[in-house]
């Protein structure tokens, strides 16, 4: 199956690549997560999946060959995630380059057999936000009226406090990421000398910068500190994810300080779901370098309280 956009003529396309799990021993909250085979297939899934940003580096070389170096400076991707993979299976990347003069192309992405993986928009400079994929999806959300795992969460809340992160090539990550930037580097689908302690300081900004699959990785480690999650315990799973780069790129080994705030509340007949606007700043400065949005989707039947619950709001399913 392939997406109905138009002047496919015009289409890059990456190869089918397999990218790896590393995700198979992550916790929160004390417990293992969707990426774990087990608790994955308690909830009906097949497998654990891989998790949505690690197709984003499929589309680097594809995205620079549109872009060229302002890619990794300003570059923003912006994705709905539509259907899991699981490790073994493969994935191809494509783009559509934006007509001339403009700076926003549709991408998307599929398994080998044609199952839609991701569909979405990237661009560089000052493309407007309500352009991409994901602010979009949250304009046309309809009010949450029956939340039970979310009930506490408020549009506009605040993170509890600002979290400083740094990632370095040899840094353990933590519960939810419990890998490093060299292991990642390692199985990366698609390797750049820019991201390496060798070659890094060759690069255009003479210092090794963090892939942007690794950015989700960065702004996802200290998340528990912000203190934006519903009721647990409960599974979740990634459902939509942008990344702006407004000073970047972001730099191994260099210090950022995150301030994040909810954006949007949702649901829908499996899930709820929390969309958080992280913020990240050069430490010390004002400076603004990066932003995600994050829709973190909770699956309704990991929570094993909701129908309960949910009957004593008076909500019916």
């Amino acid at each position: 199956m392939t997406p109905a956009f138009p002047d496919t003529t015009a289409t890059l396309c990456g190869p089918l690549r397999k990218p790896r799990q590393m995700l198979a021993e992550q916790t929160y909250d004390g417990h293992l997560s969707i990426h774990d085979d087990k608790t994955a297939e308690d909830l009906g899934l097949r497998a654990g999946p891989i998790e949505g940003p690690t197709h984003f580096s499929q589309f680097d070389p594809l995205l620079f060959q549109v872009f060229g170096q302002a890619w990794f400076e300003t570059g923003c991707i912006s994705s709905h995630y539509q259907n899991m993979v699981v490790e073994g299976e493969e994935v191809r990347a494509f783009v559509q380059p934006p007509a001339a003069g403009e700076r926003l192309a549709r991408i998307w992405a599929e398994k080998r057999d044609g199952t839609p993986v991701l569909t979405g928009t990237a661009s560089i400079g000052d493309v407007p936000d309500s352009a991409h994929e994901i602010p979009q999806r949250i304009a046309k959300l309809r009010p949450a009226t029956s939340l039970v795992i979310n009930r506490d969460l408020k549009v506009g809340q605040r993170g509890a406090a600002k979290e400083s992160i740094a990632m370095d090539f040899d840094q353990h990550m933590g519960g939810h990421y419990p890998f490093t930037l060299a292991a990642k580097l390692k199985v990366i689908t698609e390797p750049s000398p820019w991201y390496t302690p060798e070659g890094g300081a060759a690069s255009p900004w003479g210092r090794p910068i963090i892939p942007f699959e690794m950015i989700s990785v960065l702004l996802g480690s200290t998340i528990d500190q912000a203190r934006l999650s519903g009721r647990k315990p409960a599974v979740g799973l990634f459902a939509g994810q942008q990344i702006r780069l407004v000073k970047g790129p972001l730099f191994v080994g260099q210090p950022y300080e995150l301030e994040r705030e909810i954006v949007a509340l949702s649901e829908s007949a499996r899930t709820e779901s929390v969309w958080v606007r992280t913020q990240v700043f050069e430490a010390g400065t004002r400076t603004l370098a990066a932003e995600m949005i994050l829709n973190a989707a909770t699956l309704k039947a990991s929570y094993a309280n909701y129908d309960a619950e949910a009957r004593e709001l008076g909500y019916t399913r």
